[in-house]
């Protein structure tokens, strides 16, 4: 079975280092040559050995896990991941056929020496196309860790091939919400979308949109921990199933951002191409971008969070189905 890696690069520090020299690399036993290693037990008397500082049994064991991980389940032919720099962007690769394992020796400006070939694909990949629960995937904080939506992975590349076949099913599960969804009116959707901020975490939602006026609809602010505030602005629009957003759209609320803030644009459609880009163009503010499924993502990691009411008015139960 092909499986899916996210292999990290320092927070992308190094992600231009992988893509141009076909690999990708850990470090944490830079002056041991892993070549041949066979199992995980032999890799803890090494690490125990070069890092007598780390006495800690779970950090031991976490990062030799990894390690692991990295020399003996990443398997020829499986797929990589490693965010790039800006974290808008995945790029992706294949394993090359074994050995893949090379320890480094000279200096192209990666300090990190053990290396897993790769053959990378000249495309990149948006995070923000995922699935809400893939994006949540690839936040973790591990540096080499399985991505559990393979699946989605696969049909995303055009290799849906590769993922094991199930019996067909009429029933799909996002339209039924979404549709439901589209019940409401569009102050009834912009009310929905700042309890939604709320349960996200965001202070001080406040739905403020005038129906059919094309601007804001409800703002938010995101506190980390005291350790940052972002003010998002947020257009919320019930469009029809099928239907795209377009670029000059996704214009127009960039326009209506002041300065210092963040946007997001929640529909129950997709998004045209172009319109991503505007989204992410540089020297403008940043405008998250949740299509129709994300949205039930959304609904479905928060339906608790949400108010009764609007529960009973959706008439969906936990777990999105009809009720």
């Amino acid at each position: 079975m092909t499986n899916v890696w996210c292999v990290r690069a320092d927070f992308g520090t190094f992600t231009k280092h992988f893509v141009e020299g076909g690999y990708v690399a850990i470090g944490w036993l830079p002056s041991t040559d892993l070549s041949s290693i066979k199992s995980r037990d032999e890799l803890y008397p090494i690490y125990k050995a070069e890092h007598p500082e780390d006495t800690s049994n779970i950090v031991i064991g976490q990062q030799v896990g990894q390690i692991a991980r990295f020399l003996l389940e990443i398997a020829a032919g499986d797929y990589v991941i490693t965010p790039a720099a800006d974290t808008e962007w995945l790029h992706y690769g294949q394993v090359a056929p074994q050995p893949s394992y090379y320890f480094a020796a000279g200096d192209d400006g990666c300090p990190y020496r053990h290396r897993r070939r790769v053959v990378w694909a000249k495309e990149r990949l948006k995070r923000g196309d995922f699935s809400v629960p893939f994006q949540n995937t690839i936040r973790a904080s591990l540096t080499v860790f399985a991505v559990s939506q393979r699946d989605e992975f696969l049909a995303a590349i055009g290799r849906s091939d590769l993922a094991p076949r199930s019996a067909p099913s009429l029933y799909d599960p996002y339209r039924v919400v979404l549709e439901q969804v589209l019940e409401l009116d569009d102050k009834e959707f912009e009310i929905l979308v700042g309890h939604l901020l709320t349960a996200l975490g965001f202070e001080g939602s406040e739905v403020t949109g005038k129906t059919g006026d094309g601007g804001v609809d409800a703002t938010g602010e995101l506190n980390v921990a005291n350790l940052a505030k972002v003010k998002v602005f947020v257009q919320a629009k019930r469009y029809r199933l099928g239907a795209k957003v377009s670029a000059n759209t996704v214009r127009q609320l960039r326009q209506a951002i002041p300065f210092g803030g963040q946007g997001a644009f929640i529909t129950t459609a997709d998004f045209q191409n172009a319109a991503a880009d505007v989204a992410l163009e540089p020297g403008f503010p940043r405008i998250g971008l949740i299509n129709g499924r994300q949205l039930v993502d959304l609904l479905i990691e928060h339906w608790g969070d949400i108010p009764p009411e609007f529960r009973e008015r959706l008439g969906l139960k936990p777990g999105l189905v009809l009720a």
